[in-house]
């Protein structure tokens, strides 16, 4: 929040009447404010939010599912001769792994100031599918060491833009109450990208080795970065752009869907003249609940890991390639599951530390599991414990969505920042899971133990500092009600038939969830 919103705390005078105008029966706003009327709002509503389910989170959840699948795809061809055909040594596979982040991490904050400030993010995140979409294709006629770092290098800048991008845009369209649910669904399309990644790479690796002549590890490149593409150009078309101007809402719903997100926060979700992008970052920089859910969430994704390494860990049961892969896909259907459950719960119960973190523990334990027993069933569940860690993973950026709500610039740049650093743990853990260090992997067991410790603790300073700000908050509201501020709520209570606690309530202004 910037000093202007704490200043204010949710509380103007104007806003609050036009919002109390709105919710009075009979009102009428003509021409594009027909449906704020109180009689028909809430349908109008659920319809909005509908239409929303149906054609943004469909289009990002495949989106997402191609995307995780594109960069992942070199675990799955590692197991058919990728590393053999290319000449890389266990250092250099580990590097393969580790450059993606090279880019992908510092692009992260600029693209999405970038897509604070266009007004078409229905072409901008399309565009980027397409440019990753091709990039992965390309690493399929790679030849060399050089070649594939080339291609790793410039597939980690288009999709750089994604995800964090992906979760900005949800936060201009979703409520506080409506985002962790939707952002979990979206999520929810990279875990299950793990498990279908793994099947259609064992569908591809197993079926097209020497088809004209090509190498099977070679058409999982093909034939995801072709599928990509396509799915790109399509998105141009499913995408919504901003609540102000999206094409395929009628006027009156986009009216109706910028005065839910300024109702939801207490002021319209909209920067001012003076709030450019590099404002906002400047704004998010000097918010320390920024830095230290950027140090937290690269914590976590080094305690998380395993991912880039879940074929290579499995492989460790001892059985073949089709079957490990095949056994991949079970514990990321269960985290799927399990992601959405978790965050229908946060978005209930407006609960955040605890719904993010208790999976975290539940990797904790999977660890002591794998670094206890080399028993096949017990390193199995281990894997179950792990997959589902990234549940909470799933609410990082909703939380900084809910603790850094305005202005959007800030936001945006919050997003990235926090998603951007963050990711400095992948970079990290892919030198944690070293092949010297197989099957026991116990080294790397530890520092995701410790890792995923530090990130509890971080998360648990980030609450108390929430606590403290809905105090102030709430210290800010009651010093009004000494006033004027009293009877005017008295009035209102009285004009609309409420008791004066029910008034209170409509009127309580915005409160950070923790």
């Amino acid at each position: 929040m910037s000093t202007k919103d704490s200043d204010s705390v949710g509380i103007d005078e104007k806003d609050n009447v036009l919002i109390e105008q709105r919710s009075s029966p009979g009102f009428i706003e003509a021409p594009d404010g027909e449906l704020l009327n109180a009689d028909i709002r809430p349908s109008a509503e659920r319809k909005l939010v509908r239409l929303l389910d149906m054609r943004l989170l469909p289009t990002i959840i495949v989106i997402f599912l191609l995307n995780y699948i594109d960069r992942v795809a070199v675990t799955a061809a590692k197991l058919q001769g990728l590393t053999q055909d290319l000449h890389l040594t266990g250092l250099q596979y580990n590097t393969v792994i580790a450059v993606l982040y090279a880019t992908y991490v510092p692009a992260q904050i600029p693209s999405n100031m970038i897509l604070n400030r266009i007004s078409r993010p229905s072409y901008y995140i399309p565009a980027c599918v397409i440019v990753w979409g091709v990039t992965s294709a390309c690493t399929g006629v790679t030849k060399n060491y050089a070649g594939i770092i080339a291609c790793r290098v410039f597939i980690g800048l288009p999709e750089a833009a994604f995800y964090p991008g992906a979760m900005y845009l949800l936060s201009r369209w979703y409520t506080r109450t409506e985002l962790a649910f939707r952002g979990a669904i979206i999520y929810g399309g990279l875990l299950i990208s793990n498990a279908f990644g793994s099947l259609i790479a064992a569908g591809i690796l197993g079926g097209m080795q020497g088809k004209l002549g090509i190498a099977a590890w070679r058409w999982v490149f093909y034939i995801e970065g072709a599928v990509t593409v396509c799915i790109g150009f399509a998105s141009i078309i499913l995408l919504p752009d901003y609540p102000h101007n999206t094409r395929w809402l009628t006027p009156a719903q986009r009216r109706l869907a910028q005065v839910r997100l300024a109702e939801d926060a207490g002021e319209a979700d909209e920067d001012v003249k003076n709030e450019s992008a590099t404002v906002g970052l400047m704004m998010a920089l000097k918010d320390p609940k920024v830095s230290i859910m950027a140090v937290m969430c690269c914590s976590q994704l080094l305690g998380l890991g395993f991912v880039n390494f879940f074929p290579t860990i499995a492989g460790t049961m001892g059985f073949s390639t089709t079957v490990t892969l095949l056994l991949c896909a079970p514990p990321w259907i269960l985290a799927t599951i399990v992601c959405a459950a978790n965050a229908y719960s946060a978005d209930r119960t407006g609960e955040r530390f605890f719904h993010m973190c208790w999976p975290w523990w539940g990797v904790i334990i999977g660890y002591i599991i794998g670094v206890t027993t080399m028993s096949l069933g017990a390193r199995y569940v281990a894997l179950f414990l792990m997959a589902c860690g990234y549940a909470g993973f799933a609410l990082t950026a909703v939380w900084v969505s809910n603790a850094i709500p305005r202005p959007p610039a800030k936001r945006s740049a919050a997003i990235g920042i926090v998603n951007g650093f963050g990711n400095f743990g992948n970079l990290i853990a892919s030198y944690t899971w070293q092949s010297q260090w197989s099957p026991e992997y116990h080294q790397s067991m530890y520092i995701g133990l410790a890792a995923l410790v530090f990130a509890s603790v971080l998360a648990f300073v980030v609450r108390c500092m929430l606590i403290k700000e809905n105090q102030k908050l709430e210290k800010a509201e009651l010093d009004f009600l000494k006033g004027a501020g009293r009877q005017r709520i008295e009035d209102a209570a009285k004009l609309e038939g409420l008791t004066f606690e029910q008034a209170l309530e409509r009127k309580r202004g915005f409160r950070y969830l923790y």
